[in-house]
């Protein structure tokens, strides 16, 4: 399996931790991680066991580097349906309203925004630098900008998809933009991320749900017509492969 479920992290808590295991590929999204993930939400709507889910990646390198690129996606004939697999790997993409909380060591970068633009916050360690690599190989970063313009103020948003691999934004940094709620000590980001799950699960598990859902419903309008949009945009913008040539700057971090 390319992602682990421990639906009883914290014994009798109600807490479920839910982890991308490819290390070797900086826990990069394949095509049957996709499906897990979806899998894992839907199983979670029937589970009344579980109350509140951390999300994290296996190891310090890596929260999730994206969509594995090696990855071939397979593409309907027709000229107005385009299948993104990371579309529907988020808990709110599977009509789960149970709180997701984020733990990020190490990078989490491009195709990571589909689930920590799904997760209701992210506490990160020190260790941890965001990043969206799409600009620096010709690409369009649609869907993954939309998410970042919800969780920054947009100057940084725009800053952080557009400088592309050249730059990542510390734990630090995020943390002062409020892209992250609370950073930790390296290997100490899904401690501090189940002791805040566990105090959720605590709570009547209606009042928490309806809460996540109206939340929810302050990014939906926007998010829908951005979404709307992304397909074309993708289409217009991005090169059949990437072009030749195209090779990663030197980075800083910020």
């Amino acid at each position: 399996m390319t992602v682990r479920v421990d639906a009883d992290a914290v014994p009798g808590a109600g807490v479920a931790l839910v982890t991308l295991d490819r290390p070797e590929r900086h826990n990069a999204i394949d095509l049957p991680t996709a499906r897990a993930l979806a899998d894992i939400w839907r199983s979670f709507r029937q589970d009344t066991s579980v109350r509140a889910i951390v999300l994290t990646g296996t190891g310090t390198r890596a929260f999730c580097s994206g969509f594995d690129r090696t990855e071939q996606v397979p593409q309907p004939p027709s000229p107005y349906t385009v299948d993104d697999p990371l579309l529907t790997i988020g808990p709110k993409a599977n009509d789960l309203w149970k709180p997701v909380i984020a733990a990020v060591e190490g990078i989490a970068c491009g195709g990571a925004f589909y689930l920590l633009g799904e997760s209701e916050f992210i506490i990160a360690s020190r260790a941890a630098t965001f990043f969206d690599p799409h600009t620096t190989h010709g690409m369009v970063s649609a869907y993954e900008s939309t998410y970042l313009a919800q969780l920054l103020p947009y100057g940084e948003a725009a800053r952080i998809a557009l400088m592309g691999a050249a730059e990542r934004v510390t734990a630090t940094r995020a943390y002062e933009t409020g892209l992250v709620t609370e950073v930790t000590e390296p290997g100490e980001a899904v401690a501090a991320a189940v002791r805040a799950a566990e105090v959720v699960a605590g709570y009547p598990t209606a009042g928490v749900q309806g809460t996540v859902r109206a939340l929810w419903g302050v990014r939906e309008a926007g998010r829908a017509r951005a979404f709307g949009l992304a397909p074309h945009l993708i289409e217009l913008g991005n090169p059949p492969s990437p072009g030749p040539g195209i090779t990663r700057p030197p980075y800083r971090l910020r």
